[in-house]
């Protein structure tokens, strides 16, 4: 199968693309590189240096001719969004619009969009939360993956383009650039310099984290079965920063104090996924406990700098 992979030279889309080509799917890339890195590309893939946006992006359907797409492109920091609002959604909505339209028109197969299990639930009272819990996003990155979910359904509705949307919880691992975020590749570049990373807040807020692979794991299946709709990606092991930093030091034999600052605007204080669905319809679970994960994420960023 020919398969489209927008953000695919980015640090969850790079996984997708390599996983997808050890398959023996052909791929095509399109990013423009702005979070994306050049050494994440995978050489077996065409690669088109362009941004979502752009009205070019229906040639490259025209020329390449995919039968799936995988959409990952994206602004993807959040206080960027709550900063600049409009240029986030000009990517993220019309962006993703843009995609939207061309799969429509171009005859997609199937869409698998990734989302944030993190982002469109906002604070929950229901911890692990499942996807009938209400979505509440205090960023608008959260409210703009929420539209382009919309958006999905909409389009399956009305034009019959199948899809699934998955929302992972907190993503972590190997090409994770510590500038543009992820709390584990900060933590592990402070770390590994011997330097103090700073915990905003009390340390007590929470996440779910799943590991790259697992969720690269959850978009192959859900390519390969015909379910439709959207499932959380994650452990539904709800884990502290402060817990997070600890196991961090613990594998890497460390011993170094965090500095603490006041929380930051729209930082949520839980966050956890119940993913019992995607058990249940894709046969999904992820694979890696935390410590799997981190230490093979330790281990890259020994041997890797951003």
């Amino acid at each position: 199968m020919k398969i489209l992979v927008t953000g695919g030279a980015g640090f969850i889309g790079s996984h997708f693309v390599d996983e997808l080509i050890e398959q023996g799917h052909q791929v095509v890339i399109v990013d423009n590189l702005s979070t994306g890195k050049r050494e994440n590309i995978n050489p077996n893939a065409k690669f088109y240096k362009l941004d979502i946006s752009d009205i070019r992006i229906s040639e490259v359907f025209k020329e390449e001719k995919p039968e799936a797409v995988f959409h990952l492109a994206a602004q993807i920091d959040i206080r960027k969004s709550i900063a600049d609002p409009i240029e986030d959604a000009k990517t993220n909505i019309l962006g993703g619009l843009n995609v939207l339209e061309n799969c429509k028109k171009f005859g997609i197969k199937k869409v698998i969009f990734i989302s944030s299990g993190g982002a469109v639930y906002g604070e929950t009272k229901i911890i692990p939360t499942s996807e009938n819990c209400s979505t509440s996003p205090n960023s608008p990155y959260g409210i703009a993956k929420l539209i382009t979910e919309k958006y999905l359904n909409y389009y399956y509705k009305n034009f019959g383009l199948p899809y699934v949307s998955l929302r992972p919880s907190n993503v972590y691992g190997s090409r994770q650039d510590p500038s543009v975020g992820g709390v584990v590749a900060i933590f592990c570049n402070k770390l590994l310099n011997n330097e103090q990373p700073i915990i905003y807040g009390d340390g007590k807020q929470t996440r779910d984290y799943v590991f790259v692979e697992d969720v690269v794991n959850a978009g192959i299946l859900a390519l390969e079965q015909d379910k439709i709709g959207i499932f959380n990606v994650g452990t539904a092991k709800e884990i502290s920063v402060d817990e997070l930093f600890q196991k961090l030091q613990e594998i890497m034999e460390l011993d170094i104090e965090p500095i603490y600052k006041p929380f930051r605007p729209s930082e949520q204080q839980r966050s956890c996924l119940d993913c019992s669905k995607i058990k249940k319809e894709l046969g999904w679970e992820a694979k890696h406990s935390l410590k799997q994960g981190l230490s093979k994420t330790i281990k890259w960023h020994k041997h890797n700098e951003y």
